[in-house]
């Protein structure tokens, strides 16, 4: 009798919805949290290969804290994608600008870098205030 390995398919997850408040949080514990739940490591059923993760709501992004003197130090870097185009932010006015991105970038570091990680990312929502439009999903408060 041949014994087969039971391999999960995206379709044997049902995929919860889960809000998370930032509000006080360190942004990497806050991140490792968010990419392991998008991912599906809590899951039984994890494949890597496949897409076995929730989806996540940030809330709060603008309330997020840095240890030691990140905030100063820590440096953001984008391309223009012209000659020398090479452009660098701190953390500090990167989260008076845009602090949605601030949690984007650190959980988009923690995701494979492939076409997965690219499905996986979408599953990522974040937002300044305490509201979001995804009532209808009914997401659970996620404690970490």
């Amino acid at each position: 009798m041949k014994k087969y390995t039971y391999s999960a398919k995206s379709s044997d997850n049902p995929g919860k919805w889960w809000v998370v408040d930032a509000e006080g949080k360190i942004l990497g514990r806050l991140a490792t949290a968010i990419a392991s739940r998008i991912r599906g490591k809590h899951n039984p059923l994890y494949t890597p290969h496949e897409d076995m993760g929730d989806s996540v709501i940030v809330l709060n992004a603008d309330k997020i804290v840095f240890t030691g003197k990140k905030l100063e130090k820590k440096i953001y870097y984008r391309h223009t994608g012209y000659i020398g185009g090479l452009k660098e932010m701190t953390a500090k006015k990167l989260l008076e600008q845009k602090p949605e991105d601030v949690i984007r970038f650190a959980v988009k570091g923690m995701l494979p870098k492939n076409k997965l990680g690219r499905k996986l990312f979408k599953k990522l929502k974040v937002y300044v205030g305490d509201k979001h439009p995804h009532e209808a999903q009914q997401p659970e408060v996620l404690e970490v």
